[in-house]
């Protein structure tokens, strides 16, 4: 790819960017010179190694490469058989472990192929790398432990250097102090002296190593540590032998396996590269666009990487699919040029293995080669005009460019006479479209604008501007040129009012209709835009409203069926017990009647009877009996005042009234009025009618319902037979469900079982039951029972 047409495009500057991510100096500078590839399957797999490389980093939580010096020389010179430097040899050890961490870190990702087939490759010594580190302290000084003979040699030197000490000292504190010009020991030649002034010079026996710069002082060792001095050179020298010893060991080392870890360093820096990408597109908020050989280009909400983010305005923009090349057109400041260079980076930035800042189903095509001419490229030095130039590239562009090329040219024909510009712009546009090229190109021409609309394989594109604020909206629209504005642009910026209206007097008569058509087709464009966008809005905010008002009428919809539950169940309630009454009274009659001896005090007690009987309110069995087989009541027929049974309540009830549009009749039932439809409403079964009949004149029937007691959240069963205990456990579960519990309590205990499985089996059938469970601790655990209602 033309380095030109990199830098034209701002791919350098990307990569630069790209290279600030990296960890390793060569992979940075690997990144700055990048080209863009040119075979789709590579591009694929750059994507496909960039994508893997953002599932490990941001995803699986796998670490950067880390840090190791260049080392390429150190490793050559090893396997010459070389002795490495401590800091050359601890530059080994970080690319050891670097290799080492990568390679176990990545392997963990078998959905990772490429960044896998990358770590196969890498090779690592882990006794090497530990090796390094422990002898090798800092960049020049290698550790005691690093042999057993460095250990013994420094020991040695070490004793010898006290013994030497203690011997100078009895000069510094005994009568010879009085001979030194100091009390210090120092060194000469790596030989401890004494600083003896110069007038007692032959007070001291020994070997003169060095004098001061007045004389005044000599550096004398003392004879009396000739041989000590004698042997600490001899033991540094040992020293010294024994670590180039233990260096050259290590380096041969390194030296056996240098050509692997130069294999090493590049696929680490590989790898590098690929975590560079990915990091730079998840900063920028990049995603991984579709892409083909085919010259389509489709990009959705695309954002040029070097704008501010915050401030750039998305970009849609295709081509390739209906027509080659796109003629974009419109005011200037209005975003051609940065759409126009966004087209050509995006596919450079794709051919790289770079995501792309746009929407996602975005698509770029691989090119083999992409040209462009943007911008003043006057030059001074070859003595070329901005026209000439500007033909330069023009020229050097249709002789090289192809049906697999990119052609990207802002302001085509400009720079010259506009009559032989356009005519020139023509005639280029027809030659690339003969070729077969993709591309963009940017005008002012209203001839071109014109050439669009006849000429196949072209389609016109206009940057939007709003005339009302006299400004650029950065929009691409499809399928209409675009006003260049000039002269309500130069109002904007404060050109007097007089100049620009000679500007429109000296248009020509088309030019004037031709550009006022253009405004208000573009104006209308924008408008119905904004009106297509509210009503989209009104749309959205209707339907979630619309979702609202059905999640309300549904929880409506539950309250109800639990209302009408509730009162099912408390009208049973209500009959059983009144049942029970009456059966009591009853009883009680009877049990008079059978006396063969009615004395004047039974006559009262069964009158009294009687009349307790009377007041008491009872609905008929019959009544409450479940409808099935009985056929619905005929809606026509029915009028107020006739009983009817109400499926949902599963009672009987008295019309009120009836509404013949809604299907809807107004019944009573007990002390309830509820609105219920014509098809929940049966016809009286004959058994009903005829004993309401026969006992209307001696009970009266009325719904009655006593105010809910405080209700019990638990029950003891204990002692209880099982047929006691359900009895209770009915009635409790009823009082449970009026009282809207949600999960109640049954004490049962343990005992033989049989209790706590008699009640769980007649739980099982009971219709208000959901579920239920044994305690846990501290409920009461096996003991309890645990029952949740519905």
């Amino acid at each position: 790819m033309d380095k030109k047409t990199i830098e034209k495009l701002e791919l350098n500057k990307i990569l630069a960017s790209i290279a600030l991510f990296a960890v390793l100096p060569q992979t940075k500078r690997g990144l700055v010179e990048e080209e863009p590839c040119t075979e789709l399957s590579q591009v694929k797999k750059l994507l496909d190694l960039t994508s893997e490389a953002d599932d490990a980093l941001f995803h699986a939580g796998v670490g950067r490469i880390e840090e190791f010096p260049e080392i390429s020389d150190e490793l050559e010179r090893s396997a010459k058989g070389s002795t490495l430097s401590c800091k050359e040899l601890l530059g080994v050890s970080l690319l050891l472990r670097s290799a080492r961490v990568a390679y176990r870190s990545i392997k963990t990702l078998p959905q990772a192929p490429l960044l896998c087939e990358l770590a196969d490759g890498i090779y690592f010594d882990e006794s090497l790398e530990r090796d390094i580190t422990d002898k090798i302290l800092s960049e020049d000084e290698v550790s005691d432990y690093a042999s057993d003979d460095l250990y013994n040699i420094r020991r040695s030197i070490r004793s010898l250097n006290e013994k030497v000490r203690n011997k100078l000292s009895e000069y510094l504190s005994g009568e010879g102090s009085k001979f030194l010009q100091e009390g210090i020991v120092t060194m000469r030649d790596n030989r401890y002296v004494l600083p003896v002034r110069a007038e007692y010079k032959t007070r001291i026996r020994g070997f003169v190593h060095d004098r001061s710069a007045s004389g005044a002082t000599f550096f004398i060792e003392p004879e009396q540590i000739l041989e000590m001095n004698n042997e600490l050179r001899e033991l540094a020298a040992a020293e010294k032998e024994e670590i180039e010893r233990i260096l050259a060991q290590l380096s041969h080392r390194v030296g056996a396996m240098a050509d692997q870890l130069a294999v090493d360093i590049e696929r680490l820096s590989e790898i590098d590269r690929a975590y560079a990408k990915a990091e730079f597109s998840y900063k920028n908020k990049c995603i991984r666009p579709l892409i083909n050989n085919r010259g389509i280009i489709d990009i959705s909400k695309g954002r040029h990487p070097l704008l501010d983010p915050k401030i750039a305005v998305p970009v849609s923009v295709a081509l390739g699919r209906d027509y080659k090349i796109l003629l974009v057109s419109g005011p200037n400041t209005g975003g051609k040029t940065v759409t126009l260079k966004m087209c050509g980076l995006f596919c450079m930035m794709a051919a790289c293995g770079i995501f792309i800042p746009a929407a996602q189903g975005s698509e770029v095509s691989v090119f083999e080669k992409i040209f462009c001419d943007i911008g003043d490229a006057q030059s001074i030095e070859e003595n070329l005009s901005t026209f000439s130039s500007h033909i330069k590239n023009i020229i050097e562009i249709t002789q090289a460019a192809d049906s697999k090329s990119l052609v990207l040219i802002d302001e085509l024909g400009g720079g010259t006479d506009p009559d032989e510009g356009q005519a020139i712009a023509k005639a280029v546009i027809g030659y690339l479209l003969k070729q077969g090229c993709s591309g963009i190109v940017t005008t002012h021409y209203t001839a071109l604008k014109e050439y669009a609309y006849e000429q196949k394989g072209i389609e016109n594109a206009s940057m939007e501007f709003d005339m009302n604020t006299l400004q650029p909206l950065y929009r691409v629209s499809l399928g209409v040129p675009g006003s260049s504005n000039a002269i309500a642009i130069s109002r904007r910026l404060g050109l007097s009012e007089e100049i620009l209206e000679n500007a429109v007097a000296n248009l020509s008569e088309g030019g004037r209709q031709f550009e006022n058509i253009l405004r208000t087709a573009e104006q209308s464009k924008i408008e119905a835009d904004e009106a297509k966008k509210e009503a989209e809005a009104l749309k959205a905010e209707w339907k979630e409203k619309l979702a609202e008002v059905n999640v309300e009428r549904d929880k409506l919809k539950k309250e109800r069926e639990k209302l009408f539950l509730n009162a099912r169940v408390e009208s049973r309630r209500i009959v059983n017990e009144r049942t029970e009454q009456a059966e009591e009274l009853l009883a009680q009659i009877e049990e008079i009647a059978h006396k063969r001896d009615l004395t004047e005090s039974d006559l009262i007690r069964a009158r009294t009877l009687k009349n307790r009987l009377a007041d008491k309110a009872y609905l008929s069995e019959a009544e409450t009996e479940d409808p099935k087989g009985a056929a619905n009541a005929d809606f026509a027929r029915l009028k107020a005042g006739d009983r009817v049974f109400v499926g949902v309540m599963q009672s009987a009830g008295e019309i009120l009234s009836l509404n013949q549009k809604k299907k809807e009749a107004e019944v009573q039932v007990g002390n309830m009025r509820l609105n219920v439809k014509a098809s929940d409403l049966y016809e009286m079964s004959p058994v009903v009618k005829k004993q309401k009949n026969s006992q209307r004149d001696r009970i009266q029937v009325v719904r009655k319902i006593e105010p809910v007691r405080e209700v019990k959240t638990e029950i003891n069963l204990l002692g209880m037979t099982v047929s006691e205990a359900i009895q209770e456990v009915d009635a409790f579960i009823d009082q449970a469900v009026l009282g809207e519990l949600d999960e109640v309590k049954i004490i049962h205990g343990i005992g033989t079982g049989k209790l706590k499985e008699g009640i769980r089996n007649h739980l099982r059938g009971m219709k208000n039951v959901a579920e239920f469970r044994s305690g846990v601790y501290g409920e009461g655990e096996a003991g309890v029972t645990i029952v949740k209602l519905k």
